[in-house]
C-alpha cells in the first residue's frame, strides 16, 4: 500500500468524488423501481394521467441525474487508475535502473518486462474496478435489500436464501482460481524470455538458420501459457452461469409467491415488478463484487511480483562512500588483491588474487583465451561489479568511496556489441555529455574514423539512427560507440574488443589517434588479436581468471609462455 500513498495523496479529488458519484448513481438505481411501482399501482390503477406524467418526469430527471452521476464518477475513477499505474511504472522503471547486474540475473529481464507492463495494468484495471463498483454496489445491494424489506418481507426471505447460496459459490470458485492466476502470470514471465531472448539474438538465430527451433521452442512456451489459461478461466466459466440460475431460481419464486399473494389482494402488481428489480440488483450487485474480487486476485499476485521489484536490496550501491562529493581526477588504476565470483556458492573464483597498478595516461592491452575473465576485471573499474575480495583503486581512491554517479562518468566503456538508440547521430553522440560542443563530437568522429562515412551521408550527424543502429553497418556502429565514449571526455577509456568489425588499417589507424589525442587518458584495450595491443605500454596476460603475465609485448615474449603461444599462434594463421 505504501506506493500508492504518494499518488492517492496528489490524486486524493479522484478517490474521494469518484466514489461518491458512484455511490449517488446508486442511490437512483434502487429509487427508481420504487417510483415505478408508485406509477402502477397509483397511476395505472386508478387512470390518474397526470400522475403517471409527474411521477414519469421525475423519473427522467433522475436518470438524467444518474447518467451525470455515472460518467463523473467513471472520469474520476479512470483517471485515478492511470496515475496509480504511471506512478508505480515510474517507481518500477527507476528501482531497475538502480539494479546491478545481479539484481537483473535474479529477475531476468523477461520477468522485469512483465512487472512493469503487465503487472501495473493488472492494478489499474482492478483499481479503476474498485473505484466504480466497490462503493457503488454494496449501496446498491444494501438499499435494495432493504427496500425488499420494506416492500414485502415475505418475498425479502427468497434473498436471505438465495444470496448466501450464491455468495458461498463465487467465494469456492475465487479460491479455487486465485492460485492458477498466480502461475499463468509466471508463464507469462516465460512468454516474455522467450521473446526478448529472440528478438535481441536475431541474427545470430538466422545466420545459424534456427527459425524453425525456434519457432518450436516458442510454441512449447506459447502452448503452455494457453494450457494454464485455459485452467484458470475454466473455473470463471462457471461465474456467469450461476448467477444466471441464481436469477432465474429466485425470479421464479418471486413471481410464483406474490402472483399467490396478488392473487388474494395481499399484494400489488406495482410491487412485484419492483421486487423484481430489487432481486435482480441484488444479484447483479454480488456478481459485480464477484468480477472485482476475481480482478483482485490477480491484482494482489501482480502487486507482490511489483513488491519483489520494489522491496530488492540493490547489491551494489553508493551509501557507504567517504568521499561522495570527490570528483575523480586522475585515470590512475590499482588492483589490490582482488577476487570474485558471479555465483556466491562457488568455491572457485572467476578472478583470483589480482594485483595490478596501471599509472594514468598509460595504454594497457589486455589479452587471453575467451572466457578467461578479461571483461569482468576491467567491468569493475566502473563498479559495474565489486570484488568479493580485495580493491580497485583509481585516482588514489578505491572506487566504493566515490559516488556511482562520479565513477562511471569518469569512465567510457564500448563494448564489442555495440548498443546504438533511435534517433540522429548526433544525438547519440551526446548520450554521455549532453552539453558537448559541435568540436568535440567531430574531433572524437575523426579520432574513431567516424568522419569518413558520417560525410557521406545527406544529413550528416542529423541522419536518423534507426532501432539499434540497423541502418548502419557492425564496423559503423564500432565507430560511433567509440566517438560517443569519446565526446564524454573520461578519465578512463575501456574498449572491449571494439574494434572487430572495422578492418586492420582502420584499427590501427584509431589507435594512433587515440595516442595522439588522448594522450591524458587512461586507455585500456580488451582484445583477441596481439595486433590491437601489441604496441601498449603495458599488456596484461589472462588464464583462467588470473594474470599470468605483464609487461611490454617484448618482454612478453620472452618471459610469458601463453603470451608467446597465442602470439605464434596467429602469427601463423595470417600466413595461412
Amino acid at each position: 500500500m505504501y506506493k500508492y500513498k504518494s499518488t492517492i495523496k496528489k490524486y486524493w479529488y479522484c478517490f474521494v468524488f469518484g466514489p461518491i458519484f458512484m455511490i449517488l448513481e446508486a442511490c437512483g438505481e434502487f429509487i427508481l423501481p420504487f417510483t415505478s411501482a408508485n406509477i402502477i399501482n397509483v397511476g395505472v390503477k386508478n387512470h390518474d394521467m397526470n400522475y403517471i406524467l409527474e411521477q414519469g418526469g421525475v423519473m427522467v430527471l433522475m436518470a438524467i441525474a444518474m447518467l451525470i452521476t455515472g460518467v463523473l464518477g467513471a472520469f474520476f475513477g479512470i483517471r485515478g487508475a492511470a496515475h496509480i499505474a504511471m506512478d508505480v511504472r515510474r517507481m518500477c522503471f527507476k528501482k531497475i535502473m538502480d539494479f546491478s547486474f545481479e539484481n537483473v540475473d535474479d529477475f531476468s529481464s523477461g520477468s522485469l518486462i512483465t512487472r512493469v507492463t503487465n503487472d501495473v495494468t493488472q492494478i489499474q484495471n482492478f483499481t479503476q474496478s474498485l473505484l466504480r463498483g466497490v462503493f457503488r454496489s454494496p449501496v446498491m445491494m444494501t438499499g435494495a435489500i432493504v427496500m425488499s424489506f420494506i416492500m414485502s418481507p415475505k418475498l425479502a426471505l427468497i434473498l436471505c436464501i438465495v444470496v448466501p447460496a450464491l455468495a458461498l459459490a463465487i467465494y469456492i470458485l475465487i479460491r479455487i482460481a486465485s492460485p492458477r492466476y498466480v502461475t499463468m502470470q509466471q508463464m507469462i514471465d516465460s512468454l516474455n524470455n522467450n521473446t526478448s531472448e529472440v528478438l535481441t539474438n536475431e541474427y545470430v538465430i538466422k545466420s545459424f538458420v534456427r527459425e524453425d527451433y525456434e519457432c518450436k521452442r516458442f510454441s512449447k512456451v506459447n502452448d503452455n501459457l494457453m494450457k494454464h489459461c485455459i485452467r484458470a478461466l475454466r473455473v470463471m466459466i462457471f461465474l456467469q452461469p450461476i448467477s444466471t440460475v441464481a436469477v432465474s431460481v429466485a425470479t421464479v419464486g418471486v413471481i410464483y409467491v406474490g402472483g399467490k399473494q396478488i392473487i388474494m389482494g395481499e399484494m400489488e402488481i406495482g410491487v412485484l415488478t419492483a421486487f423484481i428489480t430489487y432481486l435482480t440488483q441484488v444479484l447483479v450487485s454480488i456478481n459485480f463484487l464477484a468480477n472485482i474480487a476475481l480482478q483482485g486476485t490477480r491484482a494482489i499476485a501482480s502487486d507482490k511480483r511489483i513488491d519483489e521489484v520494489l522491496k530488492a536490496r540493490i547489491t551494489l550501491t553508493d551509501d557507504e562512500a567517504e568521499h561522495k562529493d570527490q570528483t575523480v581526477t586522475s585515470g590512475s588504476i590499482e588492483f589490490r588483491g582482488v577476487s570474485f565470483k558471479y555465483f556466491k556458492n562457488n568455491s572457485d573464483y572467476d578472478i583470483k588474487n589480482i594485483d595490478l597498478k596501471i599509472e594514468s595516461g598509460m595504454t594497457v592491452g589486455v589479452i587471453g583465451s575467451t572466457g578467461c575473465g578479461k571483461t569482468t576485471l576491467i567491468s569493475m573499474i566502473p563498479r559495474l561489479y565489486d570484488p568479493d575480495h580485495g580493491s580497485v583503486l583509481v585516482g588514489g581512491l578505491d572506487v566504493r568511496d566515490y559516488s556511482l554517479e562520479h565513477i562511471r562518468d569518469a569512465v567510457s566503456i564500448v563494448l564489442q556489441k555495440n548498443v546504438l538508440f533511435s534517433g540522429t547521430i548526433a544525438d547519440n553522440l551526446r548520450w554521455g555529455n549532453a552539453e558537448a560542443k559541435k568540436e568535440d563530437i567531430e574531433l572524437a568522429c575523426r579520432i574513431a574514423c567516424a568522419d569518413e562515412f558520417i560525410g557521406k551521408l545527406s544529413d550528416g550527424y542529423d541522419s536518423e539512427v534507426q532501432h539499434g543502429g540497423a541502418n548502419f553497418s557492425g564496423g559503423q556502429r564500432q565507430r560511433l560507440c567509440i566517438a560517443r565514449a569519446l565526446v564524454k571526455k573520461p578519465k578512463i577509456l575501456i574498449l572491449d574488443d571494439s574494434t572487430s568489425a572495422v578492418d586492420m588499417a582502420t584499427d590501427a589507424k584509431i589507435r594512433r589517434s587515440l595516442k595522439t589525442y588522448m594522450s591524458d587518458v587512461t586507455k585500456i584495450v580488451i582484445a583477441q588479436r596481439i595486433d590491437s595491443v601489441m604496441e601498449s605500454d603495458m599488456i596484461i596476460v589472462m588464464d583462467e581468471g588470473a594474470v599470468v603475465g605483464t609487461g611490454t609485448h617484448e618482454e612478453l615474449l620472452r618471459n610469458c609462455d601463453i603470451y608467446k603461444e597465442i602470439y605464434y599462434s596467429q602469427k601463423d594463421e595470417e600466413a595461412v
